[in-house]
């Protein structure tokens, strides 16, 4: 067949050289990188003189396959000069830099996402007008400013009064590499604000044992404090949601205090009496839990705590009910939102006896949101005064609708700009707080 004028005269896509060394996993990996390139509309070059880059695919299993792995690598430097090292043997970074430092980015085994975020990095994708219509960050429904990144899928709790996990199974961590690309794409488009959501969050990489992943040729381990130090080093607000009170989580909380994460944590604590709990099958109890809070907010005097109760659970008491007042007076959360308990077909929960009344379930749930109120509202009341940076929302007539660092979208309070006419959304700003009100604080720019 003939090319036309437009053909002839349209640049070449860009090519990609490939070796690939190792066992049939490792093959099999080569093959999903090479379905990814010719997919993408990357061509696949039979010789290093014809490629753009290189991407060689190694053995670390005996010392012989090293040798071999870095006799590979060496010799596509030698004949292209532009390598991307993934593989076994990139799990051993350290070896590969120190033969090899000229080397592009190296990645780890079973990496496909990692290999294609270095070919991006260094080997722009060709565009097709016919299928390049997807932004790199994906299509969102959040406004432009922010946005939700799931970092797992699943559950392995199984809280009486929750059915998540027979719908969407036991915890399923993506690879720390993954997530963390997505973050940065979703940055590059202009996101200013990153709200990581799970079913539950602290327990990230339980499922695959905290394994090393890989980010911009940086092995990384696939668990929470990790994954929180890289989305700190992003330049944007991060927000951490569903994150449940395990010892660990306390090595979070330096990373607020030092700036890098917003000091603001959605902790479910769901109930505070230990026998509802243990009735609820939740892996905490109040003791423990305000004695955590007290050692966080040592740690980080500025945290927002934000938590979600059940009241009316099948047996509660009105003792064990304020027992949860105790523990609200005693923990002084910032936002709190309840719930009446509410049978969900299929939920353990269901066949537990004394079910309360439905007309004391809500009195209870009234009750509770109006001595929360009282501490919301003395909380916010402590901020009149002080100087604090906001996110803008919305603008419109009445000046500009913003959050701050302790005001999550959606659920949470926001602050008035009453003065922020010229502001656009998406756009910080430093604004002094004038007044508070139950759940949300009035505020003016500093000049």
């Amino acid at each position: 067949m003939g090319r036309t004028a437009a053909s002839r005269n349209a640049p070449l896509a860009p090519s990609v050289g490939f070796v690939s060394l190792g066992c049939p996993k490792a093959l099999v990996d080569s093959e999903r990188i090479l379905t990814r390139l010719r997919a993408e509309g990357y061509l696949i070059s039979p010789s290093y003189r014809g490629a753009d880059l290189v991407v060689v695919n190694t053995c670390g299993f005996i010392d012989a396959a090293v040798a071999e792995s870095l006799d590979a690598i060496g010799e596509a430097l030698h004949e292209n000069g532009r390598v991307i090292v993934t593989g076994c043997l990139g799990a051993r970074a350290e070896v590969v830099k120190q033969a090899h430092p000229s080397v592009l980015a190296v990645t780890g085994p079973h990496a496909t996402e990692a290999v294609m975020a270095a070919v991006h990095r260094h080997l722009p994708q060709p565009h097709d007008p016919f299928v390049s219509l997807i932004p790199p960050q994906g299509i969102k429904l959040t406004p432009r400013h922010y946005a939700y990144l799931k970092i797992a899928e699943g559950c392995n709790h199984r809280c009486t009064f929750c059915i998540i996990p027979s719908m969407r199974g036991d915890l399923v961590s993506r690879p720390i590499g993954e997530v963390l690309q997505e973050a940065e794409n979703l940055t590059k488009a202009g996101v200013r604000e990153l709200l990581v959501i799970s079913q539950d969050t602290s327990a990230y990489g339980v499922d695959l044992k905290c394994r090393t992943g890989f980010w911009g040729g940086r092995p990384l381990k696939t668990r929470l404090a990790d994954l929180a130090r890289a989305l700190g080093e992003l330049g944007v607000w991060v927000r951490l949601h569903y994150v449940y009170p395990y010892p660990h989580v306390d090595e979070i909380v330096p990373l607020m205090a030092a700036g890098r994460l917003l000091p603001y944590l959605d902790v479910p604590f769901q109930h505070a009496s230990p026998r509802i709990l243990k009735l609820m099958k939740r892996p905490a109890d109040s003791e423990n839990t305000l004695a955590r809070i007290r050692r966080w907010r040592e740690i980080c005097p500025e945290l927002t705590l934000r938590s979600t109760f059940i009241v009316g659970f099948p047996g509660e008491t009105e003792a064990e009910f304020r027992e949860l007042f105790a523990f609200l007076e005693e923990a002084q959360l910032d936002r709190v939102g309840c719930f009446a308990f509410s049978p969900v077909a299929g939920a353990a929960a269901n066949a537990l006896p004394d079910p309360v009344p439905e007309a004391l379930k809500e009195e209870r749930r009234a009750r509770l949101m109006e001595v929360q109120a009282a501490i919301s509202a003395q909380r916010l009341a402590q901020r009149v005064g002080r100087t604090i940076s906001v996110l803008v929302d919305e603008v419109g007539e009445d000046g500009a609708v913003a959050r701050s660092a302790a005001d999550a979208p959606e659920i949470d309070g926001v602050v008035h700009v009453e003065d922020g006419h010229g502001l656009q959304p998406g756009e910080f700003a430093r604004v002094q707080v004038t007044r508070a009100a139950e759940h949300d604080l009035y505020a003016s720019l500093v000049p």
